[in-house]
């Protein structure tokens, strides 16, 4: 959360003239509803299983950039869809960026909570080991701009 997944990925479509997809908007325009309302209305639980339907959809599809919420990762057919469908890139970032990034951010089921910092710092170590697993590359998006990031992810890609 706060890595610059829909900043990073919307500077990332912009240059290679690609559509960019974020998975969240996509399921809230599926549904008719936000995602803070199917977390209150079918828990996280129904919202994995509407955003593991989309996410198969989104990466049969090419030519895009798509950018999903951070927690895709927990369930495996997720991970093996993005890892063999697609290049995956880990945006990682500190939760101490996190933090600055989400802080006014109502939109996040998972942050409404009384200590974000350890809801934060739970989520990264349930999830790093599984965001490293599916990238094909990892890249920081502490202290760099999203274009730079961008820039520096098509070099890495070989697209630049």
């Amino acid at each position: 959360m706060g890595a610059g997944k829909t900043t990073i990925g919307r500077q990332l479509a912009d240059i290679l003239q690609w559509e960019f997809i974020d998975s969240d908007h996509e399921i809230e325009a599926r549904t008719g509803a936000d995602i803070p309302w199917i977390f209150d209305i079918e828990g996280e639980a129904g919202f994995r299983q509407r955003e593991e339907a989309v996410i198969d959809v989104l990466t049969r599809r090419e030519g895009i950039v798509l950018a999903t919420g951070g927690g895709a990762v927990l369930r495996e057919a997720n991970r093996r869809h993005l890892h063999e469908r697609g290049t995956v890139v880990y945006l990682e970032t500190s939760v101490e960026r996190s933090l600055e990034r989400t802080a006014r951010d109502q939109h996040r089921p998972l942050l409404q909570t009384d200590d974000p910092r350890a809801r934060l710092t739970e989520l990264l170590r349930q999830r790093d080991p599984l965001y490293r697993d599916v990238a094909h590359h990892v890249m920081t998006t502490e202290r760099t701009s999203a274009r730079e990031v961008a820039w520096h992810l098509l070099q890495a890609l070989g697209l630049r």
